[in-house]
């Protein structure tokens, strides 16, 4: 077993915590997507051939910028029939560069030792939250059978992170690789909110199509907040910006997406929303804190 992650973040140094980045291939150079996925995604982002970075490279990135970062994969082996990268590597990594990252687990929920699997991960390699993909993973996340894992995360007293929204992971694929979007509906995830309120839920990214829902229920449950990743601020919906300054001012979790969207420009563009500059270091860094338990 490897050792136990232990933050070391300065957090009155740091300038922001990106609480949403990926590092889906590990030092064997196994990706998280079967290869057809991987290059349709790259496609899809306008990116180069190679642009899943390992652990440490995106380590010394993030270092560079004086920034903290949740970091993550995805295991959604059942429905895709594709192994994941390795997760106890990636924690490995957090933990040589635990001035920068923290880890995420991720259990497919679908796996008969998801329950088990969480209570290893956060319990014995110390991860400080759970990333899922409703969409990518197949399953609706209010469905009752999956309970048991939210009980367990919440046992463990670390949020639970969700894509919701569209997504760029299948994109423009015959049948989006059969990646189905509704399971991305934050709707499902007002049902495991109530259901669980002692559990902090994050929704990620703008929830295109169903913005406006997901600001309703981020304002409506104490226990929910979203993270701003996946999209250029520029495009952000209109009443999504004006919900940052307002009903989601301690929501709202500053996050790129990384590799998909760049870091330098998620903090450019985010800059000319003109948000009033005392929300803004809520978003950058103080919500994350609280979420994270870092504060």
């Amino acid at each position: 077993m490897t050792a136990r992650y232990s933050p070391a973040i300065d957090v009155t140094a740091v300038d922001a915590i990106d609480f949403h980045t990926h590092v889906e291939i590990d030092g064997a150079g196994h990706c998280a997507y079967d290869d057809e996925l991987a290059e349709a995604t790259g496609r899809y982002f306008k990116l180069g051939p190679d642009y899943f970075a390992r652990v440490d490279d995106l380590a010394e990135h993030y270092r560079q910028h004086n920034t903290a970062a949740v970091v993550f994969t995805i295991d959604a082996h059942t429905v895709s029939g594709h192994q994941p990268n390795s997760v106890e590597e990636l924690i490995e990594g957090t933990i040589r560069n635990n001035d920068v990252l923290i880890p995420f687990g991720s259990v497919d929920p679908w796996s008969t030792d998801a329950v088990a699997r969480v209570a290893e991960l956060s319990g014995d390699y110390g991860v400080r939250g759970f990333k899922f993909h409703p969409s990518l993973q197949g399953f609706e996340p209010n469905d009752r059978r999956f309970y048991p894992i939210y009980e367990a995360i919440g046992a463990a007293g670390v949020p639970a992170l969700f894509h919701t929204g569209q997504t760029g992971l299948g994109s423009a694929l015959p049948g989006g690789h059969g990646i189905k979007l509704r399971y991305s509906d934050p709707m499902l995830l007002d049902d495991v909110a109530a259901d669980f309120p002692d559990l902090t839920v994050v929704m990620a990214h703008p929830a295109v199509p169903w913005v406006d829902a997901q600001i309703a229920i981020a304002s409506h449950k104490a226990n929910v907040f979203v993270d701003l990743s996946g999209w250029s601020p520029k495009y952000f919906p209109p009443q999504l910006v004006s919900a940052i300054g307002r009903q989601l001012r301690t929501k709202a979790l500053f996050g790129t997406d990384h590799p998909y969207i760049a870091l330098d420009r998620w903090r450019r563009d985010f800059d000319t929303l003109g948000v009033d500059p005392a929300v803004v270091p809520l978003i950058l860094k103080e919500n994350a804190l609280r979420v994270l338990g870092l504060a």
